[in-house]
């Protein structure tokens, strides 16, 4: 007979927002339990966002390298070889220590944890296969963290060993001399240029006429220019039709505007877009949306007593909303009154050079209809950047013109993602420019690219001429 649990509340999935949320929720006195099937720390931790950030790094340091002879450091000659074997294993101890202390938090905290496939039998009742044998589970308060999978498009199947999804393009024990990208989207964009720097050619394949959809225009002309330096080669308007086998190696053919391409290849890095891990929730009778389950500002779905958070909720998909949106869950299961009321979602590609936004675009507050006043600052500005060698970039701050309130940022270029959390403050505490622009910012750093751009957009910087 299989053994019959009871709790308070049920957490199933342990990615950036399951164990945030159990943890919280045990912190709270609420008897928990998670679920994991495979990975605990989830996709990001483990196949995703710290592996791939690792892997960036090592591509980076591989090309600064040559920039030291500028600064009279002389290095020797040659190209510098790298050994995957033992970048895969340092990426590795990165990886395991994170993922150690997501159980060891869980454990502190005093949450239960299980490890299994889960089966959804009801509203708030599962089934877990695990390695002991069948467990069956019961909730007041059941919690979908189910997370996301990377897309499959026809004539490229990821069980094809040609054929790779993030996951595989992460564990790779050898750079491939040849690599396909098919996506020009974020990771796409990072995986790509991370494979260039380590040694691959690469070709990106983007269906939209620009790669990185959706980006303000300066962002997209400043990454086109750094593929274009680094000889990756970027195919827009194209699509992949299927590949085949050839005599060395894969043979992928591409429709373009200028007819068909046959372009050869080690190895095809599929990145159009992931699809949230929706199947099978048909029994707990939860409302969705194109795969989607719908949420309200509470975390709740439209069964009394069971919510959703992260990928598997919608929105952007992004490891940080989905800790936001689990530690609000725990608050509202507790019964506290707590709401998802966040102004923005601050995201971060780490593409060279890094990009980072938080709040509004300077073409998406125009489609809005906002009237605007930007401010824009290059990195070539700033004293700091031009002491670490990376002046590529420029901060852009967008305001109301009606008030100067500070409607987004937009920042490209190095150490990005770590400047955008002032921006994503001042966005949530609805400051004016004057409220960054009047902030002293330690000199000389990066930061003052933020407070110059606010001053920029109000017509009174000091360091770059007004418009």
């Amino acid at each position: 007979m299989a053994e019959i649990r009871k709790h308070t509340a049920v957490v199933v999935g342990a990615g950036p927002g399951g164990y945030p949320c159990a943890i919280r929720l045990a912190q709270l006195g609420v008897d928990t339990l998670v679920i994991e099937r495979q990975y605990w720390g989830g996709v990001c931790l483990n196949v995703g966002c710290i592996p791939s950030k690792a892997l960036i790094t090592a591509g980076r340091k591989v090309e600064e390298l040559a920039d030291l002879a500028d600064m009279g450091i002389q290095v020797p000659a040659g190209a510098p070889s790298v050994d995957m074997q033992k970048l895969q294993a340092w990426k590795g101890s990165v990886v395991d220590k994170l993922t150690g202390g997501v159980r060891t938090l869980l454990k502190a905290n005093k949450a239960q944890v299980l490890q299994g496939e889960v089966t959804f039998t009801g509203p708030k009742t599962l089934s877990v296969e695990t390695a002991e044998g069948t467990v069956q589970v019961q909730a007041e308060h059941l919690v979908i963290a189910t997370g996301s999978r990377p897309v499959q498009i026809p004539g490229f199947n990821f069980a094809d060993p040609r054929v790779l999804d993030s996951t595989k393009a992460l564990a790779l024990t050898e750079v491939p001399a040849r690599l396909v990208v098919i996506g020009g989207g974020y990771i796409g964009m990072e995986m790509g240029q991370m494979f260039n720097k380590l040694g691959s050619k690469v070709t990106i394949v983007e269906a939209m006429d620009s790669v990185l959809p959706g980006f303000d225009a300066d962002v997209v002309k400043l990454i086109s220019r750094k593929l274009k330096k680094a000889k990756i080669e970027v195919l827009t308007g194209a699509k992949a039709k299927g590949w085949e086998e050839g005599d060395d190696g894969a043979i992928v053919t591409v429709e373009t505007a200028k007819g068909e391409q046959k372009i050869p290849a080690d190895y095809i890095l599929v990145t159009v877009g992931r699809r949230p891990n929706s199947e099978g929730l048909a029994p707990t009778g939860v409302a969705m949306e194109r795969g989607f389950v719908t949420i309200d500002k509470q975390c709740r779905t439209s069964v009394p007593g069971v919510y959703a958070i992260g990928d598997v909720a919608g929105g952007a998909m992004l490891a940080h909303k989905a800790t936001h949106e689990g530690e609000i869950c725990a608050e509202v299961i507790a019964g506290h009154k707590a709401f998802n009321d966040a102004r923005t979602v601050p995201a971060v590609v780490f593409t060279d050079p890094e990009i980072a936004t938080a709040g509004l675009q300077e073409h998406e507050a125009r489609a809005q209809g906002f009237e605007v006043k930007v401010g824009t600052v290059p990195f070539a500005a700033i004293g700091r950047a031009l002491t670490t060698g990376h002046t590529d970039g420029f901060f852009k701050t967008i305001l109301d013109a009606k008030d100067d309130r500070i409607l987004g940022v937009t920042i490209c270029g190095d150490h990005a993602s770590d400047l955008i959390s002032e921006a994503a403050l001042a966005i949530e505490m609805d400051a004016e420019a004057l409220d960054v622009g009047l902030t002293i910012h330690p000199h000389p750093t990066l930061g003052e690219g933020l407070m110059e751009s606010a001053k920029a957009a109000l017509g009174q910087a000091i360091h770059v001429v007004n418009k």
